[in-house]
């Protein structure tokens, strides 16, 4: 049986810490996120961006121009007003390159302390760990360098093993690779050349994944998946081969801004920096001999709250952490997505734990759709793992999660775009978990006691739900249609025995 070591709740969740609200003053935009929910992975409640453009000024004239100034302050008042009416517990306001670099970045710092935001300077060594926390809180496994590109600097850094090891910041954010470029075609490639020469660590890294943070780079992605059809618009994870990128860069040389405009989630303000965005990549993929690029949803504000948890519950799965809070907010009984688990998981003891978290995290959600119009229900269940707000899982993974449902709440055949995303084999191990799971979800109503009573067994040629002499009278028919029905996707016989 295989044995998944994932925290398992026995009592209720602990009240939440309350809401949390960050404002990062960067060198393109300034956004304010408020989340809520589970320490480990929350929710984002409420995510608003400005273009304020502070650090174009800094590029150009080392200062933050007046009307970019005027710009930002502006909408961190409406932030700060925003932050009292949503009553969050805690508001942290940090500032990055743009300020950090600008002659006047102290004025504009006393200016924001008028509104009542004492913001923290970040240094280019503490906001790269802070991508790099961010990366670790969606890619627990990531092993590769993290570069966070933002307008006024690049930051890179080394994650392997869920920590944050060496980084380094460098002045080549998005704002600053145009001049540049502009002083001759190798001008930004000896300025990376230096760069990575500086860094005595950076070979650690070769032959691995670069993982991409920063709005430039996911445009990029999102041009990406457009251009290839993707049949899933979700960017978190998203990969891209190194070769792709040096193609990348030809086609953004060659497409027209209409075309691009055209492309949906690609925000209109990001699309002048593309093509910078762009080189900057491809270089740098080429210089670290990079597997390949994988996209990073989270970020240095999710790195700030990442590296202020506890080791234990950085150690929790990200992903079976969400789909566990999901499953309390849509099912009607706690905790009964471990127990599904657990009740299933003697019929699929040579699954490997990579595979058997994705059955975990399935459970979690096995009772998402009960609310629905029954004829909807697998839908329901299909789109929950599909759509959902998750990290920590890629597309595949999303995939088969979404046909485990589907069948769990008695969808039936094939179903775009699952078959695109995963093969026909893991389809096949999904549609297994998924009729356990509806068999588990009949026998129980729902709730323990039956689960707890019971179990099931894989013999030779029977497929054996073994129940107690008291609980013979919940065999009934939809249950033995169910078990018959799972039993022949075992290529087995279904039989019944008493404990």
């Amino acid at each position: 049986m295989t044995t998944v070591p994932f925290p398992r709740r026995t009592t209720s969740p602990e009240p939440d810490g309350g809401r949390v609200g960050i404002i990062d003053i960067g060198s393109n935009s300034i956004r304010l996120v408020v989340y809520d929910g589970p320490a480990r992975i929350p929710a984002i409640l409420f995510n608003e961006k400005v273009m304020a453009g502070l650090g174009r000024g800094v590029a150009e004239r080392g200062t933050i121009g007046e009307q970019a100034m005027e710009r930002a302050i502006v909408a961190l008042g409406r932030f700060r007003q925003l932050a009292d009416q949503m009553q969050i517990s805690s508001l942290r306001t940090v500032a990055t390159a743009a300020v950090r670099d600008a002659s006047n970045g102290d004025a504009f710092l006393a200016r924001l302390r008028t509104l009542g935001l004492e913001a923290e300077l970040l240094s280019g060594e503490q906001e790269a760990a802070m991508a790099g926390h961010g990366v670790l809180a969606a890619i627990p496994e990531a092993d590769g360098i993290v570069g966070d590109l933002g307008g006024g600097s690049l930051e890179l850094i080394r994650v392997a093993g869920g920590e944050v090891h060496e980084r380094a910041s460098f002045p080549l954010g998005v704002l600053r690779v145009a001049p540049l470029r502009a002083e001759g075609p190798r001008v930004l490639d000896r300025a990376i050349g230096v760069a990575l020469g500086s860094l005595d660590w950076i070979e650690q890294a070769r032959g691995r994944p670069f993982y991409l943070v920063g709005g430039s780079w996911r445009a990029l992605a999102r041009l990406d998946m457009h251009l290839t059809e993707f049949p899933l618009p979700i960017v978190h994870h998203y990969a891209i081969s190194t070769d792709r990128v040096h193609q990348l860069l030809r086609i953004v040389a060659q497409i027209g801004k209409k075309r691009l405009k055209a492309v949906d989630g690609l925000s209109s303000s990001r699309i002048p920096n593309l093509r910078d965005a762009t080189a900057l990549l491809s270089v740098l993929t080429r210089r670290l001999g990079t597997s390949e690029a994988i996209v990073s949803a989270y970020g240095l504000r999710e790195g700030l709250l990442h590296s202020s948890l506890s080791a234990d519950v950085r150690a929790q799965d990200p992903l079976i952490t969400a789909a566990r809070e999901e499953g309390r907010r849509q099912g009607r009984f706690p905790e009964h997505g471990d127990l599904l688990d657990r009740w299933i998981a003697p019929l699929f003891g040579d699954e490997p734990l990579a595979v058997a978290r994705l059955r975990n995290a399935a459970c979690q959600l096995a009772d998402v759709g009960w609310r629905a119009h029954p004829e909807f229900r697998a839908t329901r269940g299909l789109e929950t793992a599909l759509h959902g707000n998750w990290v920590g899982v890629d597309a595949r993974g999303r995939a088969i999660m979404a046909r485990a449902l589907y069948t769990s709440f008695g969808g039936q055949g094939p179903v775009s775009p699952i078959d695109l995303l995963c093969t026909v084999e893991e389809q096949a191990r999904a549609d297994r978990w998924g009729m356990a799971m509806r068999l588990g979800q009949r026998l129980s109503g729902g709730v323990a006691g039956a689960l707890e009573r019971s179990r099931l067994a894989l013999q030779p040629e029977k497929l054996v739900l073994h129940l107690k002499s008291g609980d013979h009278g919940l065999y009934g028919e939809a249950v033995e249609r169910r078990h018959k029905l799972l039993a022949t996707m075992f290529g087995r016989r279904a039989t019944v025995a008493q404990d």
